[in-house]
């Protein structure tokens, strides 16, 4: 049951980034201002939901589920809790989640320290972020998921891969995804400064603070 709440938080997630694409841009476009406030609030519903997602798979691998295939192929019983936290994120499928978690993390502190912005640019940074949302949830959903199940759930796993099991590497893919997924918001402010014909100066000192942070974050890890 818990491994479908977290699909059905996905599908959610799914949806919220869709209206945090489509109604921002458009609003920005017609200058309405009902529109472009639909971008914060479905960039924090999305972010809730992605984070309910990632819990869930994350109980999984706590409680053994070996129904769920991703839990079978990258974990067992004998392995240590610690690892097991960590192999949430130790193969392709959680990797993927915890890329969108970061995203969408990346997208709530835009739209939470964006206030200085004009109100149409901030809207396109964060509808241009809810496009990137979306790609990476349909490829999670569509070809990556890590709820898929077993009809016939294995005794055990197969555990994670000894490369892993080292304290290290709990912590060096989330800081490399933080660097790398934080890249991803100067290249909205320069998308959205092009949609709006504003090519000078200051979007590149409104999005350095954030290009400075990812790069920090991408030199730790």
């Amino acid at each position: 049951m818990i491994p479908e709440i977290g699909q059905f938080a996905l599908i959610l997630a799914l949806s919220l980034a869709i209206c945090q694409a489509v109604f921002p841009l458009v609003g920005a476009h017609r200058g309405d201002a009902g529109m472009m406030g639909v971008a914060r609030t479905a960039a924090t519903g999305q972010f809730l939901f992605v984070a309910v997602s990632l819990a869930c798979l994350t109980w999984a691998f706590l409680n053994d589920d070996f129904s769920v295939l991703y839990v079978a192929n990258h974990s067992q019983l004998a392995l240590p809790t610690i690892y097991k936290v960590s192999a949430v994120w130790g193969a392709h499928e959680g990797s993927l989640l915890m890329w969108i978690l970061i995203l969408a993390a990346w997208t709530v502190a835009v739209a939470r320290f964006s206030s200085g912005l004009p109100e149409a640019f901030a809207a396109r940074v964060i509808g241009v972020l809810g496009l990137l949302s979306i790609g990476f949830l349909l490829f999670a959903l569509l070809t990556s998921n890590p709820f898929d199940r077993l009809a016939v759930p294995p005794a055990d796993g197969r555990d994670l891969n000894p490369l892993l099991q080292d304290f290290g590497l709990i912590i060096h893919p989330p800081m490399l995804y933080m660097g790398y997924v934080g890249f991803a918001v100067p290249f909205a402010f320069a998308i959205a400064a092009m949609l709006g014909g504003r090519l000078d100066a200051a979007w590149a000192r409104w999005s350095r603070p954030w290009t400075n942070f990812a790069w920090l974050s991408l030199t730790i890890g």
